[in-house]
């Protein structure tokens, strides 16, 4: 994560990660979560509010600065560099959209999962780089990085739906919920045009988006418990 800008805002749109990951976390009633790639508490300060516990960790000082009034604590540690003392178990360990940000994304979750509580689960939410939007820019020969989305210029690494499962699993976790959101029509288009027209438009893409993840999912959000615990995979 890096500066102290308005780049990264809260997704209040109900097809939005940051959404629904809230709804899959649900009220918190003093249960301890780790908020992992925090910014500036985007998602902490609502957990909070939501009556969760919540330890923080963001790698930029400033935005770890920022957030430190809306949690429990908030830890500024470079995970490319080190994984810092935690105060373990956590009920639920949040990785939103910082995965893609690190070096070596599996050695963080691996290590951090080592402090979820024995029926805790993780959350993580990734862009999709076989969008079909990426897909005809490389048919095209194009693979520019830009200021955010997909192709934002901070990220190191790139999933797709095989990957990422993969990837869990390569974690020592077993999928329990998988989802894909739509497009970010909200963010896309300028405030004026936030009608009627957006809403249904927006609704309509996150069902297609549902139905079709692998090529129209913007970003999948999987929701996954360590091997061993009895799980049941669906799809929300």
């Amino acid at each position: 994560m890096s500066g102290l800008t308005s780049r990264y805002v809260l997704k209040p749109d109900p097809h939005s990660s940051h959404s629904i990951i809230l709804r899959w976390l649900g009220e918190g009633r003093g249960r301890r979560l780790l908020d992992v790639g925090a910014a500036d508490a985007l998602l902490s300060r609502k957990l909070t509010e939501g009556g969760w516990r919540v330890t923080a960790i963001e790698g930029d000082p400033a935005l770890a600065q920022a957030g430190a009034q809306h949690c429990e604590r908030m830890i500024a540690a470079n995970l490319d560099r080190e994984i810092p003392r935690l105060e373990a178990p956590f009920d639920a360990i949040v990785y939103a959209d910082v995965l893609e940000h690190l070096t070596d994304p599996l050695r963080v979750i691996s290590d951090l999962d080592r402090h979820l509580a024995p029926d805790g689960f993780v959350i993580v939410s990734v862009p999709n780089i076989a969008h079909l939007y990426i897909r005809l820019l490389l048919l095209f020969g194009r693979f520019d990085y830009i200021d955010r989305g997909i192709l934002d210029r901070t990220h190191l690494r790139f999933f797709t739906a095989r990957s990422l499962r993969d990837f869990i699993a390569d974690a020592g976790l077993v999928v329990e919920r998988f989802t894909a959101t739509p497009a970010p029509l909200y963010q896309v288009l300028p405030p004026s045009w936030h009608k009627r027209w957006v809403a249904a438009t927006h609704t309509i893409n996150a069902v297609i988006a549902r139905s079709l993840p692998r090529l129209l999912g913007y970003q999948f959000i999987v929701r996954a418990r360590p091997k061993g615990s009895a799980v049941t995979a669906s799809h929300e």
